[in-house]
């Protein structure tokens, strides 16, 4: 990503955006967007073009008006003696509407809002539905899976916590490692984001727009941490989906639809003009399903939401969640698809640049300052979610379980640990971005990293036989297998491309296998494994390893699935899922030192086993049943 006002050109060799070639009342639009500036937005030129942007006072006010409410809703729900545990997850219990809401708006930040419509700009009318529509039923698919957690692990904090209890510290690092690499990142590209649409929208730069969106959300979000997370989520989602309820209807009005698609058509390919477009499924569909199974598998902000809500509210919570991030995702998305048609071009081909500048260019002051409003509670509702989960981890994983231990920690220090953590990691992101880092890579490693953790995670929930040896195992060597075939280290002409299209074919089984698996059950998905498998080979084998991105997804899927089964499988004894919930629990009350109510005797948790210990049940007692 380039910072805003690069004087680049766009393919076409033209200055700044090209607009609306077909199109005649957006062609005039575009070509005079001074004649419809408010007094209170100036004109900027860029790369000798004039386009609209705010002052810089209504932009300050703007930031003010945010950021300002957000921190004082978290001044009303703050507490003088913070509890650790609240601090984490809410104390378990939150109700349907602000879960709800939270689960949306963590789910939507601003990049996916770009990326829809980059994907609708890019694949044309099925692009947003590919993107949108995957991701919503992804958070349809993990609640059954949430609902089994839940039940083994009702108190626990994050999800590399329940696996220091179910295996030792090995596994627990990997999952807690690769949340606060992914976490850092996300972190990083809604400062990003910010950045961009501040810079673009406004006289101040890039850096000054990272460093006033970072210090928004650190500002509201470190006292009260999750709880002024989920809170401010609510007032956060409502705002956006009352935003796009009228923005996306206003642009596509004021950029003369319905004439326009008529007009536009041209300047379509028979690909992007096709809803069943197959270059649309295999560059953005495919992928993007193996990857947002993987996110909402192994990303601690989706956990952190899991463990907080009421055991009885988890379904209704993620339909919900589904249904509005659909609807707002694909929504924005479709922006993409009709400055497609209007041959609209953003300025240096740069196509993070395309959702701002086409809010500039037709939304009048008043809807562009509610499209700003929108974008920035985009990036901070997540931005704050990131935040509050690398907070939860440090406070749980590193101090509560591998260096204070969950006897001797001390809910004062975890709660300082927490806060602390919150400002280096905003420090560490808001420098990662200055640095202009390309994050496209870093982000498909770490959802690579998440993918060969998918099954060996999920597994370790269900299936007994699961040992801390075959969950590392599999998951490092899935990684390995990963990374010559997404990055391309390795020639995959030949014999060896047929072998790495025939694990990718064990992937696809794989991945329908688990979304079948937490609704129907084993049998099922063993059968819709199969049956997938057997499908797509004929198609698959030759020509899958083309597609890069989506073939290394698979393969990481794929040989954690059998490595993690094939070192399983003859394991004579198994694990009593029983131990999790005594393994885990709160900070603040003592639970790992709680007491009978009927005895008064001191009931005291089994040692957990550490990293390559034997974690098989404990033999029962020759009185028990």
């Amino acid at each position: 990503m380039r910072p805003p006002g690069d004087p680049r050109r766009s393919p076409a060799g033209t200055p700044g955006v090209r607009r609306a070639r077909s199109c005649p009342r957006a062609t005039r639009r575009a070509l005079r967007p001074a004649a419809r500036l408010h007094e209170s937005r100036e004109v900027v030129r860029v790369d000798g073009l004039e386009t609209a942007g705010f002052s810089a006072v209504v932009v300050v006010g703007l930031l003010v008006l945010f950021y300002g409410g957000t921190f004082l809703i978290s001044t009303r729900i703050g507490k003088k003696n913070e509890n650790a545990d609240g601090y984490m997850t809410g104390g378990n219990n939150i109700g349907f509407g602000v879960s709800a809401a939270s689960m949306t708006a963590t789910w939507i930040w601003a990049s996916s809002m770009y990326a829809s419509a980059t994907s609708g700009y890019t694949y044309g009318i099925s692009g947003p539905i590919h993107y949108g529509l995957w991701g919503a039923l992804m958070i349809l698919f993990i609640y059954p899976f949430g609902k089994r957690i839940r039940a083994v692990a009702p108190k626990a904090h994050t999800l590399a916590e329940v696996m220091y209890a179910r295996h030792g510290r090995s596994s627990q690092l990997m999952l807690a490692g690769s949340n606060i690499v992914g976490s850092v990142i996300s972190l990083m590209s809604n400062f990003i984001a910010g950045g961009v649409l501040i810079s673009l929208l406004s006289p101040f730069t890039f850096i000054q727009g990272v460093f006033a969106v970072a210090a928004g959300v650190l500002l509201y979000t470190l006292w009260s941490g999750f709880r002024a997370s989920v809170l401010t989520d609510f007032v956060q989602v409502v705002a956006m989906l009352g935003a796009v309820a009228v923005i996306v209807p206003f642009i596509f009005f004021a950029a003369g639809f319905p004439a326009a698609f008529e007009t536009g058509a041209q300047n379509l390919t028979p690909q992007q003009g096709d809803f069943f477009s197959s270059e649309a499924f295999m560059g953005q569909g495919a992928p993007y399903i193996a990857a947002v199974l993987a996110y909402a598998i192994g990303n601690q902000t989706i956990a952190q939401r899991l463990f907080a809500v009421k055991q009885s509210l988890i379904k209704p919570v993620f339909v919900t969640a589904t249904v509005g991030y659909g609807a707002m995702v694909i929504g924005v998305g479709m922006l993409g698809v009709l400055a497609l048609y209007l041959g609209f071009e953003p300025t240096g081909g740069d196509l993070n640049n395309l959702i701002p500048e086409m809010a500039a260019t037709y939304l009048p002051p008043v809807l562009l300052a509610l499209f700003f409003i929108m974008i920035v509670g985009a990036l901070s509702s997540t931005a704050d979610s990131d935040l509050s989960a690398l907070s939860s981890i440090m406070m749980a994983d590193v101090y509560g379980q591998n260096v204070a231990g969950k006897k001797k920690a001390d809910p004062r220090t975890m709660l300082l640990i927490g806060r602390l953590t919150m400002v280096v990691a905003t420090a560490m992101a808001v420098a990662f971005a200055s640095l202009q880092l390309s994050i496209l890579d870093l982000l498909v490693f770490v959802g690579a990293l998440w993918g060969a953790l998918v099954f060996p995670v999920l597994a370790s929930f269900y299936w007994e036989k699961v040992t801390n040896k075959a969950f590392t195992v599999s998951v490092l060597a899935a990684l390995a297998a990963f990374l010559p075939v997404r990055f391309g280290w390795l020639p995959l002409d030949g014999f060896l491309g047929i072998v790495v299209d025939v694990v990718s074919v064990v992937g696809i089984g794989v991945v329908l296998g688990l979304m079948v698996f937490g609704f129907l059950g084993l049998k099922a998905a063993k059968i819709a494994g199969v049956l997938a498998v057997l499908v797509s080979a004929p198609f698959a084998i030759g020509s899958l390893h083309e597609y890069a991105t989506l073939c290394g997804s698979l393969v990481a899927y794929s040989v954690s699935t059998v490595l993690c089964w094939a070192m399983s499988v003859r394991r004579q004894d198994g694990f009593d899922f029983a131990l999790i919930a005594q393994r885990t629990g709160d900070f603040d009350d003592g639970s790992a030192r709680r007491t009978d109510e009927g005895t008064g005797a001191a009931v005291v948790p089994p040692r957990t086993p550490g990293a390559g210990e034997d974690d098989r049940a404990p033999e029962a007692p020759a009185n028990a049943k």
